[in-house]
């Protein structure tokens, strides 16, 4: 499980996901991604990370739309088998891409632009990156609001309070930084490695 992202970090992930959203957007638009695409991304991000925050919301939001108990209980598993084999490599490239912390290997990318073609490939890498940002903030916002409960296991042994803190204060300013940074950088080509 890697997910405990340190501040900086978590400004990277925010800036990457601010320059892909607009892949994503116009995958889902041309209707090249579905919901259901979607989420098989997300929760196999969220699987390796273990944000129980994500987890919950992006469970929630699979039965939603269609995805049966048992396939995300598998999902959030590391399990793939009733992953469609359209979507395979997509969902490992997800997976690798949570695994090597936001910086995956070349090769494998080039594989996924081979595999999808660039308009899909970026609405993938769009979802991925969407959810990493969910991730990062997401384990310690958890964290923090559980340390106020009764109920002290559903506090993530990975966090501290000094962590709660860099994170949930840092969030806002590197918000601000990055989206204005995406805008500034819009012209220019998104780089994943």
């Amino acid at each position: 499980m890697n997910g405990k992202y340190n501040a900086f970090e978590g400004f990277r992930i925010l800036f990457q996901g601010f320059r892909t959203i607009k892949y994503l957007k116009r995958a889902k638009k041309n209707g090249i991604i579905d919901e259901k695409f979607q989420e098989r991304l997300m929760l196999a991000v969220t699987e390796v990370n273990g944000c129980a925050m994500c987890s919950y919301a992006h469970t929630q939001k699979a039965l939603e739309i269609g995805l049966d108990a048992e396939h995300i209980k598998e999902l959030l598993g590391g399990s793939f088998d009733e992953v469609p084999d359209a979507e395979l490599p997509a969902v490992l490239f997800a997976q690798h891409y949570a695994e090597k912390r936001g910086k995956p290997s070349k090769k494998v990318w080039e594989q996924i632009v081979k595999d999808y073609k660039k308009p899909l490939a970026m609405g993938i890498l769009g979802s991925i990156r969407m959810i990493m940002i969910g991730n990062a903030y997401g384990m310690p916002f958890g964290s923090f609001i559980h340390r106020f409960t009764k109920d002290k296991s559903k506090r993530d042994k990975r966090s501290s309070f000094g962590y709660e803190m860099e994170m949930l204060l840092t969030v806002l300013p590197f918000f601000i930084i990055a989206f204005i940074l995406s805008i500034i950088t819009y012209p220019f080509p998104v780089h994943v490695i």
